[in-house]
């Protein structure tokens, strides 16, 4: 290593769990100051989770107004908000003290994640995120001509809908696990038909699971492989669950995902309504950290 490398400290988090190597793998980048774009984009490809963030301290009255200033980058792209990257970086953020509340500030936004400490053993972060909005249902057929699934592998009681809270996701109820566990979408032809809709990606569901206090199992398929927490997917979900009334306003409940991959995920969520409108869209889990190192540029 060259004595003018540049020294890049990080960590690494398990998201949506409270059991090493489960739940979603985060790199964390504690001070981010001086790497350009594609330092970043490049970072994350060589990191090769499903995100890695960001973090560029700001002053403190800065911080306190606006948060604290947050990037995310999978291995393709920059996102102006992702769920296990933004829980998994205020548990980074409060690390060094049981702080009740840490604020990001994203590219879709402030977003605060609280934190419940009163457990003896891991705390509980709960993010609030933007209030959903609803795109479009679409017909079943359709869909099912897009994915390459058969029309009566999706639950008929409920819409397959667009639900944005920062990205937007096509929830896609299907009638049993054991269609979700033999998933086998077509992805040129879904990312065709997602471009068009105005999704950003499928998010698989079925009110059969694994756990039995589980509401919903879920998978999400993404960029030639699978997510084992989607986050920012689960708000949506929360979403669209309390508009078709699969849970009840301020109702939590657990979605599980990641349980095909081997790395379990359990994801808590809920929201509210107010004046026939769904707000409050708040998603929580636990995270703990596995690996700490630097990058030399």
């Amino acid at each position: 290593m060259s004595n003018e490398a540049r020294r890049f400290a990080m960590s690494q988090w398990d998201v949506f769990s409270s059991k090493p190597l489960e739940g979603n793998s985060l790199a964390v980048f504690a001070d981010a100051r001086g790497l350009t774009d594609p330092d970043m984009q490049s970072i994350a490809k060589e990191m090769n989770l499903s995100e890695t963030t960001f973090i560029f301290p700001r002053d403190p009255e800065t911080e306190r107004e606006r948060g604290v200033r947050v990037r995310i980058f999978t291995v393709q792209e920059e996102l102006p908000f992702a769920g296990h990257p933004t829980l998994g970086t205020a548990f980074a953020l409060r690390a060094a003290g049981a702080v009740e509340e840490v604020a990001l500030d994203l590219n879709v936004g402030k977003v605060p994640v609280r934190f419940d400490n009163s457990s003896r053993e891991l705390p509980f972060g709960e993010m609030t995120q933007i209030d959903p909005v609803f795109g479009v249902q679409h017909d079943r057929e359709a869909v099912a001509r897009a994915t390459g699934l058969d029309l009566e592998d999706f639950d008929p009681t409920l819409p397959i809908e667009t639900v944005s809270t920062g990205v937007a996701f096509t929830v896609t109820p299907l009638k049993s696990l054991a269609v979700i566990r033999r998933l086998n979408v077509d992805s040129i032809s879904a990312e065709q038909y997602l471009e068009k809709s105005g999704g950003k990606f499928f998010y698989f569901v079925t009110r059969e699971t694994v756990d039995p206090t589980a509401r919903l199992h879920s998978r999400m398929l993404f960029y030639n492989g699978e997510d084992p927490a989607t986050g920012s997917a689960a708000g949506c979900t929360a979403a669209w669950m309390v508009a078709h009334e699969v849970a009840a306003p301020e109702e939590r409940v657990l979605i599980e995902q990641g349980i095909e991959m081997k790395r379990p995920s359990r994801i808590f969520v809920r929201a509210s309504r107010r004046d026939n409108r769904v707000v409050n869209v708040r998603v929580g889990g636990n995270a703990v950290e596995v690996m700490r190192g630097e990058v030399f540029l």
